[in-house]
């Protein structure tokens, strides 16, 4: 305790200290300052120096109420004035987020003027220079020398405005200059012939590289958007109508590759718009009016060349903070896929069909590797990537299966793919190939039952049964997979492919029945001639028939009533329910009127039997369905 108050009485006379030691260096800068602000008169007397507070002894005990406050020292020192801010500047890196959106009267003078009076000043050289060139006052070498200085001289005079932060306006100088050398390189070689197409080509590939090199530097997104439309179009304006795909293709193919570089380390992805909207018109262009068949291989390599560059430009490209267009990526590869493949069928379908039908499978085989690249890749757009991969890989099987196969074979195609893809699915835990199955089986389901035409001549071994119960297997490991599964729409998508089992299974077996009468009666119209016992044999045929339908329906309802009370499933239950009340509609209703005497006597016999079967469980309770308030009163009774 006494080494407590101790210390305490030690740090009260620190402070008395320094209070002491501020106070005498207020007083002498007052001092100076009065000094200096009346040199003339000499002070009569100094200030004086406060002493410092006696301290006493650490051994002497003080209470501590006897301790005076120690107030704290006043603020005589003026507050120190801050700097005035800096105002802002357009080449300020911040600018763009600090200053406040643009007005339209703003835009209207900075934006639009800007561009009018642009184009007015070159509208107006252009008559002057055209006055010119009529009254030969200019020589074709003067007018092309005239435009590249001109030109030059554009670019060179953007950088003072860039420099002065009206980045808008140097830009459209920069804009006009690029323009200008390329119409002056074009009209130097195609009006004037004065350069060969080579010297004409490589000041064009200097211009461009010189402009994408200017934005790089600058960062300046539309400058590099200049340089690929100049690019692209220096082959449109080189243009002698004659076929070189090599030269041709090989410098767009460099193009594109520089425009993917160029994404690869600037966040500009609207640039893959430009490049792949150039490659496209040129590719269309050349194709439609010089694309002959000895030119498919080197054709066909191109667009593999391309197809592989803007492939790769979403797995490379960085993405841009607050990105616009986030889908860009996803639909640049859709549409790449597909012009690909277009272009690839166009070819290749003429000449062989079964090459295409591999060609489809490999590309599916690409989408696979190019889904297990993104995987491992972390950006916001991966995930989409990658199962935009698998769906276009699964798309393109979809699609080789018809390409190679034809008839019912199809459909079997398409519900083996089907069954793999469920497989893979519940394998690797995706959702998303379990939903693809589904598109799969669809398909093979829908053409089974509208379009497949089978010609079977046994009952049940047969394809179009086996057909049949490979489509019914693949709806169980849907339904097998799906309730695996916890979400609810899964397990309605269980019912449903159950559900489909059924319905498969009565018109399968419907049409077997179908086609066996029908074999019967066509054979009977060649054994016989129109006679009246020949009319009599086929009606008896016809009868069997509708007979044979009422006891596959009661056979098959009776088997749905065994299994849902084996299984204590409702839904099974509730399916035979259903199918014995049409099967009652049908007895009551049509087969009293057509089928004959013994048919028909045996068709109420075996619905009944069956109904008073059904009957008795129910009453039996099996399945403990009543309530105990109802059995205790049906036990009383």
């Amino acid at each position: 305790m006494d080494n407590q108050e101790s210390d305490l009485q030690t740090l009260r006379t620190l402070v008395r200290d320094l209070v002491g030691r501020v106070e005498r260096l207020e007083r002498s800068a007052e001092t100076r300052a009065t000094a200096a602000s009346e040199p003339s008169q000499r002070p009569e007397t100094q200030a004086s120096v406060v002493p410092l507070a006696p301290s006493r002894p650490a051994s002497s005990q003080v209470p501590a109420s006897e301790t005076p406050a120690i107030p704290p020292p006043p603020n005589t020192f003026p507050p120190r004035p801050l700097p005035p801010p800096r105002p802002a500047r357009a080449s300020d890196p911040h600018f763009a987020k600090a200053r406040p959106e643009i007005d339209l009267e703003a835009r209207i003078g900075s934006h639009w003027l800007n561009q009018i009076g642009i184009s007015a000043v070159l509208i107006g050289m252009s008559y002057f220079l055209k006055l010119a060139f009529d009254n030969n006052w200019i020589g074709p070498a003067g007018r092309v020398s005239i435009g590249l200085l001109a030109g030059i001289g554009a670019i060179v005079w953007s950088e003072s405005f860039r420099k002065r932060g009206y980045n808008l306006f140097s830009y459209s100088l920069k804009a006009v200059g690029v323009g200008v050398l390329y119409l002056s390189l074009w009209a130097a070689f195609q009006v004037y012939a004065l350069i060969p197409s080579p010297v004409a080509f490589l000041a064009m590939v200097i211009v461009t590289a010189s402009t994408a090199m200017l934005a790089i530097k600058q960062d300046a997104e539309i400058l590099a958007a200049i340089a690929l439309a100049g690019g692209f179009t220096t082959p449109l304006l080189l243009s002698t109508r004659q076929n070189r795909e090599g030269e041709l293709f090989s410098y767009v193919a460099l193009l594109c590759a520089a425009s993917v570089a160029l994404v690869a380390v600037k966040p500009w992805r609207r640039l893959l718009i430009l490049s792949y909207v150039g490659m496209l018109v040129l590719y269309v262009g050349w194709y439609s009016e010089f694309y002959r068949r000895p030119e498919f291989a080197i054709t066909l390599f191109f667009a593999t060349i391309f197809f592989a560059i803007f492939a790769a430009a979403p797995l490379v490209s960085r993405v841009p903070e607050g990105s616009s267009l986030p889908y860009l990526p996803a639909a640049l590869t859709l549409i790449n896929t597909g012009v690909y493949f277009l272009q690839a069928y166009a070819m290749v379908d003429e000449i062989d069909k079964m090459a295409m039908a591999w060609f489809a499978l490999a590309l599916a085989a690409v989408h696979i590797g190019l889904s297990r690249i993104v995987r491992r890749q972390q950006p916001a757009d991966a995930e989409m990537l990658r199962l935009l991969h698998l769906a276009l890989a699964v798309a393109l099987i979809t699609i080789a299966i018809p390409i190679r196969l034809d008839g019912h074979w199809i459909t079997v195609g398409w519900l083996v793919e089907a069954g793999v893809l469920l497989w893979v699915a519940d394998r690797i835990g995706a959702r998303f190939l379990h939903y693809l199955a589904v598109v799969a089986l669809g398909l093979g389901v829908v053409r089974l039952l509208l379009i497949d035409n089978f010609k079977v001549d046994t009952l049940l071994l047969n394809s179009r049964m086996a057909t049949y119960i490979l489509a019914m297997a693949v709806l169980a490991l849907l339904a097998w997979f799906s309730l695996k599964r916890e979400s609810d729409f899964d397990r309605q998508l269980a019912s449903v492919a159950l559900l489909a089992v059924s319905a498969l299974a009565l018109v399968g077996l419907s049409r077997e029945i179908g086609d066996y009468y029908g074999r019967q009666t066509y054979a009977d119209w060649n054994a016989r001639s129109w006679t009246v016992a020949a009319a009599a044999n086929r009606h008896n045929i016809a009868i069997a028939e509708d007979f044979s339908y009422s006891a596959l329906w009661m056979g098959y309802g009776a088997l749905l009533m065994v299994i849902g009370f084996w299984r204590k499933s409702a839904f099974f239950r509730w399916q035979a329910l259903f199918l014995i009340a049409a099967t009652i509609v049908k007895v009551f209703i049509y087969d009293v009127s057509q089928l004959d005497r013994a048919y028909r006597i045996l068709s109420f016999m075996i619905l009944g039997l069956l109904l008073l079967a059904v009957s008795f469980v129910y009453q039996k309770d099996w399945l403990k369905l009543s309530s105990p308030q109802q059995n205790d009163g049906e036990a009383r009774s």
